[in-house]
């Protein structure tokens, strides 16, 4: 009896292993929102990795999270390092590429709760009197990303925080100052 139990988990386990190492190479998840604010004003937002905090769904995950800023906070180069006790892990956000009022990229090194180099877009497109801003992260899936992936559905999992984080940059943009 033993013995069909561990073959039958070692077949079953052969079989995920095997379904997962078909799944799709890479992941990618984004969201849009329209947003009425210029777009220079709404890039400050993005550009700046102290500003991005105070959008950043992610940053309120956990609000006792040590957050160590790089000596530039905006632009190409700017970096904050995160560690968190609670559900925001810990890595590090390198601003890699910046093109105003249009464009910043994001460099995601994650080590916990487990390791992952990802890349953050957030693109910004003048429509009228609004701005659309649009929010994409993506990455590359090994085998355990992939099997990961089997089980949990990325764009149900981070589509959510892109929501709340683009509603709550869309509110900081608007906001009259």
């Amino acid at each position: 009896m033993f013995k069909k139990i561990v073959i039958g988990l070692v077949v079953l386990v052969a079989i995920v292993l095997i379904v997962a190492s078909m799944q799709p190479a890479e992941f990618k998840v984004s969201r849009s929102l329209s947003i009425d604010a210029p777009a220079a004003k709404i890039f400050n937002n993005i550009n700046d990795v102290k500003l991005y905090q105070a959008w950043s769904p992610f940053a309120k995950m956990d609000p006792n999270m040590t957050m160590t800023y790089s000596a530039m906070t905006s632009g190409v180069g700017a970096a904050v390092t995160w560690d968190s006790k609670a559900n925001a892990g810990s890595g590090t956000m390198t601003i890699a590429e910046s093109t105003a009022p249009s464009r910043v990229l994001f460099n995601l090194d994650f080590s916990k709760p487990m390791a992952a180099s990802d890349q953050a877009e957030f693109t910004l497109v003048p429509n009228g009197k609004s701005t659309v801003v649009t929010w994409t992260m993506s990455g590359k899936n090994n085998l355990i990303a992939k099997t990961f992936h089997l089980f949990i559905n990325m764009d149900k999992m981070l589509g959510g925080y892109f929501e709340d984080g683009l509603a709550s940059l869309k509110a900081i943009s608007e906001a009259k100052k």
